[in-house]
């Protein structure tokens, strides 16, 4: 996911570099998907580790130097856990009609009311679209335009952060039963930056009508799938799958590796996903769904909205499907909800999740459920969380249209176990979206 990111930056003329923020450990994967990148757009692209989670505006803060060593005089400040358009160059030129080279630029999209509230509202003045008022959440409605997490900044920023951080140092020094666990660094854009911005006459707000979505949860990972898909059809059809003789039976947008082995027989879409190396064989049927790296989907399986983890394997006429975490089709404002993993102590019907290296058996089927990384499946299931002891996941090469997931994490079979979200998405989440989510695409331009 956040190739797109890096695409998006990479059309941005006078672009110098792009960084990386977040506080996980490097990786081999991570490393080849910097230098595939880097030589695919033809721009530096490096990697800067926090020491610790900082914040949206703590990250940038931290490195501040090394984001102005190159003499930019704007940059951009993405968050990766979104998918957009990403309308960097309207924001660049908005900016440029106000004349004023200190001001800020945030993304801002509309929302219906119910879903404003959570999300950043943004109150703007509607002649100069100057933010008047800002507030990260409310309890009660404020405003539909909502904050994107897609800003354009200059240097004054650091002026700005560097006040918070001045004063959260102060506030420490006079809480003796702080336990030493705050950190003055710990700053965030929304709450502590923009809230003080706004109404200075130094932050706007440039809003969009293209799409964007959140991406908080795996099944608003399928519907980002969707989104992206849907551009390649209009920017760059040649990255779809066509109809063609011998080939499979393509409905709607489709995304297949070069590598990925699929039967003539199959039918695939609308919003797939295939990944490198994946194997479908003779009347398999898949749509609304993400196959990762090495999978295997063996003849006349059925897989309906469902993230099938790399080198898994469902068995000949298996079933694995799970429910559309999809917006109000009737609302053009709806966005995404980002459920909650349980409600009322049940597991909340969302997407069917297979981890990596999952065997589901021959003529079952899986319903609303996520099966955690090197599970053998014997029965049938259906709205639960399958646990079992696990080993690491070997990453695969990242790829633009396929999401891998990150890592695994270790659990016993014999411990009662309720995992969070936050658990989860560790193991079975995209990828490169969640290995950042909580940190910024950074990027220093002219």
């Amino acid at each position: 996911m956040v190739q797109h990111h890096i695409e998006a930056c990479a059309k941005v003329p006078g672009l110098k570099e792009i960084l990386l923020m977040g506080f996980y450990q490097p990786h081999e994967a991570l490393g080849r998907f910097l230098a595939a990148a880097q030589q695919e757009f033809r721009i530096p692209i490096r990697y800067l580790q926090e020491y610790a989670a900082l914040g949206t505006a703590g990250g940038i803060y931290h490195f501040r130097d090394q984001i102005l060593a190159g003499g930019a005089d704007a940059f951009f400040v993405l968050n990766a856990d979104v998918c957009s358009e990403f309308p960097l160059q309207e924001m660049l030129d908005f900016r440029q009609q106000h004349g004023d080279t200190d001001s800020f630029v945030i993304l801002g999209t509309t929302a219906n009311r119910t879903q404003a509230l959570n999300y950043g509202c943004i109150v703007a003045n509607s002649d100069t679209q100057e933010v008047q008022h800002y507030v990260e959440k409310p309890s009660t409605f404020v405003s539909e335009i909502i904050n994107c997490g897609i800003y354009l900044f200059t240097p004054a920023i650091f002026q700005h952060i560097g006040e918070v951080f001045q004063r959260n140092q102060q506030e420490l020094a006079l809480e003796e039963s702080s336990n030493g666990w705050q950190r003055a660094e710990v700053i965030r854009l929304e709450q502590d930056v923009f809230t003080a911005l706004a109404g200075s006459g130094k932050l706007y707000v440039y809003k969009t009508d293209g799409f964007w979505s959140q991406i908080k949860s795996a099944g608003s990972a399928i519907y980002a799938s969707r989104l992206y898909l849907n551009q390649y059809s209009q920017g760059h059809p040649e990255r779809l799958a066509q109809n063609k003789p011998g080939g499979p039976i393509i409905r709607g947008n489709v995304y297949i590796h070069p590598t990925a082995s699929v039967d003539s027989t199959a039918v695939l879409g609308p919003n797939v996903s295939i990944g490198e190396g994946v194997t479908v064989g003779a009347g398999v049927r898949i749509r609304e769904s993400i196959i990762l790296h090495g999978a295997s989907l063996h003849d006349h399986t059925c897989v309906l909205n469902t993230i099938v983890g790399w080198d898994s394997t469902i068995g000949r006429w298996a079933r694995v499907e799970g429910t559309p975490s999809d917006p109000n089709p009737n609302d053009p404002y709806a966005k995404i909800d980002s459920e909650t993993l349980f409600r009322d102590g049940r597991l909340t019907p969302s997407i069917t999740i297979l981890g990596c290296s999952v065997t589901i058996p021959a003529e079952v089927v899986i319903l609303n459920s996520i099966v955690l990384p090197h599970k053998e499946l014997s029965r049938s299931y259906k709205n639960q969380i399958i646990l079992s002891a696990l080993k690491p996941c070997v990453l695969p090469r990242a790829h633009h249209a396929s999401l891998p997931t990150r890592h695994c994490i270790r659990d016993s079979p014999s411990i009662p176990y309720h995992p969070s979200w936050m658990d989860l998405q560790q193991i079975l989440a995209p990828s490169l979206v969640h290995s950042f989510a909580s940190s910024a695409v950074v990027l220093g331009g002219d």
